[in-house]
């Protein structure tokens, strides 16, 4: 009993890890629907990620069969998970240097970007796409971490309700700190490009990345203190 308490908790903090990039990539695609729909897409987003990681635990033995390749390319094994890392690399790449790029443009732009952007079961349908990737790295973590499949869709569950909190306060100081926004879609570029190698054959630890990630949000902190300490003087 003592070890299934132990790997359950172990397990919900790596999925609330896990899912910490899932949460801002929510964020960014609810912030192109108009504001009043902003918290319900996004908890739609979210509950959606939730749905999908339970139907995949209770498909495990779908799961594993990702692993084995379906052809080869370059002498590269590609299988199912592979397909859906590269696919899934490529659409967050392209999500987010395209945020980038109407960021870039100036805030005409991007009013003109939001007013014209799709409507809300179009984003969802993006936010359904996102989780399917983000969910096969979740759920392959959670096959490895515990052997009861109740305690996987525990953690899951549990790790989803933390993060329906956290989505709020995290979208809300994305949102209005332009410098925030933009680290965090930089990082997203770097995660998209690290399914991408996975995909291919190329594992990148995303210690690193994470770390990356940490280290330069606290800095960004640091200055975003420091400019308001500025303006108070």
């Amino acid at each position: 009993m003592q070890e299934i308490i132990i790997s359950l908790v172990t397990l919900t903090i790596l999925e609330i890890v896990l899912g910490i990039d899932n949460i801002i990539f929510i964020s960014i695609l609810s912030n192109k629907l108009p504001a009043h729909q902003h918290k319900k897409s996004r908890n739609y987003g979210l509950l959606i990620g939730m749905v999908i990681r339970v139907i995949m635990l209770l498909g495990i033995s779908w799961v594993q069969q990702q692993e084995h390749d379906l052809f080869v390319i370059m002498g590269n094994g590609i299988s199912g998970k592979d397909l859906l890392l590269i696919g899934g690399g490529l659409f967050l790449l392209y999500q987010s240097v395209h945020e980038i790029h109407v960021k870039m443009k100036g805030i005409e732009a991007e009013t003109k970007e939001r007013t014209s952007a799709t409507g809300f079961s179009a984003v969802l349908l993006q936010m359904g796409v996102i989780n399917v990737v983000f969910s096969l790295d979740s759920v392959i973590t959670a096959i490895g971490m515990a052997d009861h499949v109740w305690v996987m869709i525990t953690a899951v569950v549990i790790s989803m309700i933390v993060m329906l909190i956290a989505a709020e306060p995290i979208a809300t100081f994305v949102n209005h700190n332009p410098s925030i926004k933009i680290l965090a879609l930089a990082f997203l570029v770097l995660i998209g490009v690290s399914l991408l190698a996975e995909g291919f054959g190329q594992h990148l630890d995303k210690g690193y990345i994470y770390f990356a990630m940490a280290f330069s949000f606290t800095i960004e902190l640091i200055n975003l203190r420091l400019d308001k300490q500025k303006e108070n003087q």
